[in-house]
């Protein structure tokens, strides 16, 4: 085995131990020297003690979806080595802590050992029980950059400024760094087969997780309320806003000018962002999918009464409380058809935290636009992972779009103010701001049907009229949602594949694998439902075309044959549901045993 900048390193850890922080300096160590990296932390559900893991894949390709395999394992917990020994690829190497014997189960005769005492090194060296503990993943660190000949004065520079403000920490920091170079230096040969060397391929490029982009994204789209109840992997996403909004929403008196509200439930979440943006202020939540779940009756009541509501699902493993810290793809049929009835809702689908900034900014005037819910449909991969990415842009001359609003002057001109009434033929009617009028403007928001002046009735007639209406606002939707992102200006193939969300790093990489074996496919990334012309234009022009998604149904596989009325025997799922992020291998090998050798 021999490769520059391609090769995936995995850390073996115990949850809880300080680890984080030794691994993220690894990452973003390869990350400063102008390399594409993609880390994942795979982590359990409890607080401590179990295993967690955390993946970096190093790619001078650019590649960022997740890669099987591992050439490199750091393993430092007893509990997981076995399951550690056996990840490693033939003739990759196995980096564990030598303060005790290896087990002989534990040996396999096609990788290499690397034992490097370092428990014992910081029981000796450190006389704070914690900083023994912490110290023993910074040597591990130092171990890997003579092993992988990372620059050790951007391993410094990092800890300067992680340690900015608290210098006293730097030198034992660098100290344990250089404890683990030693060791290498003196003991065993180096660099490995597989290493890093500088480039410049990162560009301007950021690093940063899905959840601090929705927070920001909401921060500049207008948000001044969030309500949420915690549930991982989307409590960060009000965590960092909390923490942005601290920064940025502070009036010149120096008073706040945000609300944040832990709710008792999702259920009481929910119901005060309706209530606010109701009330005029942009309020938004944050949820997974057994939040969803709850919040099925007010999404409905939402939709009906056509009140604004932002949501950001960061979807996990299901069903129920399913693996709360495993990713998937597996709310969209839930979150499209949330609430009983003739229900749906738009849903936008981000495939990095460039995107998720950009559209949780702009869900906040597609929702008071469409005066409805929009759901951001985010994973845990997007939002807890780092992944590079393109810097965020904001346009300060940009002004939020609050979509049909009769002032007090519109209303004066009005005889009769029927909030229901399509006046415009695109089945959006004007809406008020509570207090915009003394007099006029007022109505009843009710979960029951009612006229084009929101007075209750049951006659079928209007109850009829306003479902047609709600239909034609659909259609409305269909104009202003995110277009898909086309990947050939003619289609060159009868066979096409379909992704969306952060199955498109690794769909983009198997396109590329399979190109490599003489099939061409044509490619589409789905970024918004209800589907923009162009994806039924696409599906139209291919004689099959794959679905990737990850969960076991194929569940937008289903979206897109209710929605498209296509027979169902064009479209062919390429499925993933273990919990892992979905890898460029597995795309591949799916879609070649569908097609002739």
């Amino acid at each position: 085995m021999s490769a520059c900048n391609d090769f995936v390193v995995r850390f073996a850890n115990v949850n809880g131990t300080g680890s984080a922080s030794a691994n993220y300096l690894f990452a973003k160590s390869i990350f400063r020297m102008g390399i594409p990296v993609s880390p994942k932390n795979i982590f359990p559900s409890n607080i401590q003690g179990l295993p967690t893991w955390y993946e970096v894949r190093v790619s001078e390709k650019g590649y960022l979806g997740r890669r099987e395999g591992v050439d490199l394992c750091v393993s430092v917990n007893p509990q997981s080595m076995k399951q550690d020994v056996q990840c490693v690829k033939p003739g990759g190497y196995f980096v564990y802590d030598n303060t005790k014997p290896l087990a002989d189960e534990l040996v396999r005769p096609d990788i290499t050992y690397i034992g490097i005492p370092l428990m014992e090194t910081c029981n000796r060296e450190y006389t704070d029980a914690r900083q023994r503990q912490l110290f023993k993943n910074v040597m591990y660190v130092g171990a890997l950059s003579a092993l992988l000949e990372i620059e050790f004065s951007v391993l410094e520079d990092l800890l300067r400024e992680q340690f900015a403000g608290k210098e006293k920490l730097i030198a034992p920091n660098v100290k344990a760094l250089q404890l683990g170079i030693d060791f290498i230096h003196q003991n065993v040969p180096y660099p490995l087969p597989f290493r890093v060397e500088r480039r410049d391929l990162v560009g301007n490029s950021i690093l940063t997780d899905g959840n601090s982009a929705c927070g920001l994204g909401a921060v500049y789209g207008g948000a001044t309320v969030v309500a949420w109840y915690p549930i991982t992997p989307s409590t960060s996403v009000a965590e960092a806003f909390h923490s942005y909004a601290d920064e940025l929403r502070i009036d010149a008196d120096g008073r706040s000018n945000y609300a944040i509200v832990q709710a008792e439930d999702e259920l009481a979440a929910i119901g005060m962002v309706i209530g606010a943006t109701w009330n005029g202020s942009r309020s938004f939540t944050a949820t997974s999918g057994p939040g969803v779940s709850l919040m099925n009756e007010f999404l409905g009541l939402a939709y009906f009464a056509e009140i604004p509501v932002v949501l950001i699902d960061v979807q996990r493993t299901g069903p129920s409380t399913g693996m709360p810290t495993r990713t998937q793809q597996s709310d969209i049929t839930l979150a499209a058809y949330a609430s009983h009835g003739d229900t749906k809702h738009v849903l936008l689908f981000p495939s990095t935290p460039t995107e998720c900034f950009d559209m949780t900014a702009d869900s906040f005037d597609l929702a008071e636009r469409l005066q409805t819910p929009i759901m951001i449909m985010s994973d845990l991969d997007l939002g807890m992972n780092d992944h590079m990415c393109e810097p965020f842009h904001w346009d300060d001359a940009r002004t939020h779009d609050r979509g049909k609003i009769y002032t007090a002057e519109h209303l004066e001109k009005i005889t009769r103010y029927g909030r229901y009434l399509d006046t415009d033929g695109d089945g959006i009617p004007y809406r008020t701001i509570p207090g915009a009028h003394p007099t006029k403007g007022s109505y009843v928001v009710r979960g029951t049907s009612r006229d084009e002046h929101a007075v209750y009735t049951e006659d079928s007639a209007a109850y009829k009229r306003n479902m047609d209406r709600l239909t034609k606002k659909w259609e409305t939707a269909k104009t202003l949602v995110h277009a898909p992102q086309r990947y050939q200006e003619k289609y060159v193939s009868k066979l096409g594949v379909l992704f969306f969300g952060t199955s498109t790093q690794s769909a983009e990489e198997a396109l590329d694998l399979l190109r490599e074996k003489g099939h061409v496919l044509d490619a589409l990334r789905l970024r918004s439902f209800p589907f923009h012309h162009a994806v039924s234009d696409f599906v139209a022009s291919h004689e099959t075309v794959f679905v990737i998604e990850q969960n076991r149904d194929g569940q937008m596989r289903g979206l897109l044959i209710t929605e498209l009325n296509v027979d169902p025997h064009r479209f062919i799922s390429v499925l993933n549901y273990d919990g892992m992020p979905i890898t460029a291998d597995t795309i591949m090998q799916q879609i070649l045993s569908h097609l002739p050798n």
